[in-house]
C-alpha cells in the first residue's frame, strides 16, 4: 500500500505541474508587460516626454517666425527705415541732438 499512495503523489504532482508552469510563464510576461523596456510604463514615460518636445517645437518655431520677420524687414529690397534707424542707434549708441534720453539704472530694478 505504501507505493500505491506514492504513486498517487506523484500523479497529483505531475497534475500541478503544468498549471503551475503556466502560472509562472504568465507571470512572467505580466511583469514585463508592465514593467518592461517596451512596457505600459516606458510608454507612458514616451508619451510625457513627446509631449514635452512638441512644446519645445513649438516655442521654437514661434521663436523662429518672429526672427524670420525681422531679418524680412532688413533685407535691402525691402528695408524698413523704422528698422534701419532702431539698429544704427543701438549699434552706433547714437541718438539725435533735439530728443530726450532717459537713462534708467538697470542694478536698481532688480
Amino acid at each position: 500500500m505504501h507505493g500505491q499512495n506514492r504513486k498517487r503523489a506523484r500523479s497529483r504532482m505531475r497534475g500541478l505541474w503544468i498549471p503551475v508552469a503556466c502560472l509562472g510563464i504568465a507571470s512572467y510576461f505580466s511583469y514585463h508587460l508592465y514593467h518592461g523596456a517596451f512596457g505600459v510604463t516606458a510608454m507612458e514615460r514616451l508619451e510625457r516626454r513627446a509631449v514635452t518636445l512638441t512644446e519645445r517645437l513649438e516655442a521654437l518655431e514661434a521663436e523662429r517666425a518672429a526672427l524670420e520677420q525681422r531679418i524680412a524687414l532688413m533685407k535691402p529690397e525691402e528695408l524698413d527705415p523704422d528698422m534701419l534707424d532702431e539698429r544704427a542707434r543701438l549699434d552706433l549708441n547714437y541718438a539725435d541732438p533735439h530728443e530726450l534720453v532717459i537713462m534708467l539704472d538697470r542694478r536698481g530694478a532688480d
